[in-house]
């Protein structure tokens, strides 16, 4: 069963959250992160992406960058900038994006709960994604980016969460994406044991997002276990921040793919190649966004097609070959464009759902030559796989909208 416990957070003051809170660090180039801190110096960017304090010639992984993530972080909350919770809470955090709204509950998972998959997987991670995150959280001392997590809607906790939400927040702004935030937090004790017994109860949670983040918060508790001659098992290393959200309340979006060239092909050839196992018909003009499953839009030759997978070409029993990322991976990208591993072919990149189908279009009419729309994974199909043991391929999931970094931090050794 699953632990999820409440902590003593330390968080912005109320009237800079605003200004703090900012999107996780992998949704920024280098670049992007450096205009982001020149105008806003509160912004947690700074401590995420501290590269952004020095010379673009100091490499974004040399020690003293992570050396001055901690200093930036301790010097903030030594000025007052953030404050530290004196008791452990819970704390409810609702975002709402284009009036959908999904409301979640912060609060430490168990590292042992991630060993022992009670806490389930779906991606691979990349380990040296994974070291950057290890070295940032272990030298802050601290994980400032809370992990996405996802489980099955639980009628107490959400008879909970409705009272609660119902109270004065402490934290409610608007960020610059259009992105409505709200915190509460979580005081009475009668709250904090029913919605720990109620996690208890649950025997799976699920990563939705952060991986990389799990990851490394793991590692570095391990890393801690071994080198503490006291270790007792209630060490706040041995727990990482996250945001629990009930299935029912997320959304998925499609996570869409851009290719280089055609593998050597003209277009005629290409799309005689692709029509072995895709029914191909022209949309003109008109961009398709897939309205099932087994379906795909593609841009080529400023003019959209609709791809629909051919019944009896996939083995739709098992649980990631269904998947509509595989279908075009299997049936597509690798047989006839030669793309064996999208986590390192340079030929595909990868566009989230939010940006839009305009900027697939943009793509194939300019760097690249020929783009696929996708329709989204579905929560259920994630449970699945996860169920399964079994891992999705790259870049199945684009979860909206994103969980502010800095808003909550987690400190692992007072």
């Amino acid at each position: 069963m699953a632990t999820i416990l409440p902590f003593k957070c330390i968080r912005p003051r109320k009237d800079e959250a605003d200004c703090i809170a900012a999107l996780p660090y992998d949704v920024y180039s280098s670049k992007e992160a450096r205009m982001v801190v020149r105008d806003n110096p509160l912004s947690f960017l700074n401590i995420d992406r501290a590269e952004t304090q020095f010379d673009e010639s100091v490499d974004i992984y040399d020690e003293k960058v992570y050396k001055k993530a901690h200093d930036l972080l301790y010097d903030m909350i030594d000025k007052g900038h953030f404050i530290r919770d004196n008791e452990k809470k819970y704390y409810v955090y609702r975002l709402i994006m284009n009036g959908r709204s999904q409301t979640g509950i912060t609060a430490l998972a168990s590292i042992d709960d991630y060993l022992n998959n009670v806490i389930k997987k779906h991606e691979n991670t990349r380990e040296e994604k994974e070291l950057d995150r290890i070295r940032h959280v272990d030298t802050c001392n601290a994980q400032t980016g809370p992990i996405f997590l996802a489980y099955r809607s639980n009628e107490v906790i959400n008879e909970t969460v409705s009272r609660i939400v119902t109270k004065e927040p402490i934290y409610d702004f608007e960020s610059e994406d259009g992105i409505r935030h709200t915190v509460w937090d979580i005081v009475a004790t009668a709250d904090i044991d029913t919605i720990e017994n109620a996690f208890a109860s649950i025997g799976e949670i699920y990563i939705a997002d952060g991986h990389h983040r799990a990851a490394s918060a793991v590692k570095v508790g391990l890393k801690r276990r071994e080198l503490k001659k006291d270790y007792t098992g209630n060490e706040e290393f041995n727990y990482f921040m996250s945001v629990l959200f009930p299935d029912d309340q997320l959304m998925i979006m499609d996570y869409n793919r851009t290719v280089a060239d055609l593998n050597g092909m003209d277009s005629r050839e290409f799309i005689s190649r692709i029509s072995e196992n895709f029914e191909v018909s022209g949309n003109g003009d008109n961009p398709y966004s897939p309205v099932k499953k087994g379906e795909f839009g593609m841009y080529l030759d400023k003019e959209w097609y609709k791809l629909v997978i051919k019944e009896g070409v996939a083995d739709m029993s098992d649980p990631v070959k269904a998947l509509d990322v595989s279908l075009l991976q299997d049936y597509l990208l690798y047989p006839v464009l030669g793309i064996k591993d999208p986590r390192t072919d340079s030929r595909i990149d990868f566009v989230g759902g939010i940006r839009g189908m305009e900027e697939l279009k943009r793509r194939a009419d300019s760097d690249m030559k020929v783009s696929f729309s996708m329709y989204p994974t579905s929560i259920n199909e994630l449970f699945e796989v996860a169920d399964a043991g079994m891992l999705m391929p790259p870049k199945s999931t684009w979860f909206e909208p994103k969980l502010r970094s800095g808003l909550f931090i987690h400190e692992l050794d007072n």
